[in-house]
């Protein structure tokens, strides 16, 4: 089913996995136009995590898990960040102005915080109190193959703040299965306010965010087949992590 301001998957009743994805879509809604931007920009990653929807629908159904995946794109309000981050509406996206932002004041980001950011994270919440203790939340994010032309050499990277319980066994069964992984790269896991904050470490749930490569993911074949070679080795993670607890 859909909402205004995510889609959700409902899932088996019984799954102990929520899985996310903030950044799953570049669409914006009605009213917002293209944020004053080139359509074309839209198609990159400025605007939402490439692939990173495809391989979240492929584990949600090949676990019968739900999922919560962000209906709007990343430049309209960042779903991943704290209602009091300052770069929650970006004014300006890997040197690209965004002239849609960039006059945005307090009472146009309450709207949107409102509008679009409250409900997801309340569906999240709503799901997390309906699985109870036993939940796991993983969340599914990409990352571009370079940054400022210099090659990110990580297949797939796994962040985490101080809660290692499903990341480190995550990161031993990747490497094993022959994944270059990166160690909260290529970016930090330790980020107060994100989705992950909130919802994992504030609720003491085993959780995890996995940043995928964007160039191993991005159509839809590609995706799937990611999606199809993860699950093993998530499977294998959360068993190592129940055994430990």
């Amino acid at each position: 089913m859909t909402d205004n301001a995510f889609e959700a998957l409902p899932g088996n009743a019984k799954s102990r996995l929520l899985l996310l994805c903030d950044h799953a879509s570049n669409a914006l809604p009605p009213g917002f136009g293209t944020l004053g931007l080139d359509p074309a920009l839209f198609a990159t990653h400025i605007a939402y995590d490439i692939g990173a929807a495809a391989v979240t629908r492929a584990l949600a159904a090949a676990y019968g898990a739900p999922a919560l995946l962000g209906r709007w794109s990343r430049l309209l309000i960042d779903l991943n960040r704290g209602p009091e981050d300052p770069t929650l509406v970006m004014k300006l996206s890997d040197g690209a102005i965004i002239p849609g932002n960039r006059d945005a004041d307090a009472d146009d980001v309450a709207r949107r915080i409102a509008q679009f950011h409250a409900p997801y994270h309340a569906a999240i919440t709503g799901e997390l109190d309906r699985i109870g203790p036993d939940a796991v939340v993983i969340s599914m994010h990409s990352f571009t193959p370079a940054w400022k032309t210099v090659p990110r050499i990580w297949e797939v990277g796994i962040l985490y703040d101080r809660d290692t319980r499903l990341s480190a066994p995550l990161m031993i069964r990747l490497a094993e299965a022959g994944f270059t992984v990166g160690d909260n790269e290529p970016y930090t896991g330790a980020l107060e306010g994100d989705t992950l904050y909130t919802h994992g470490t504030m609720r003491n749930l085993p959780h995890v965010l996995i940043e995928m490569r964007q160039d191993l993911i991005a159509t839809e074949g590609d995706a799937q087949g990611f999606a199809l070679r993860l699950k093993p080795i998530l499977d294998a993670a959360l068993c190592d992590m129940h055994s430990r607890s």
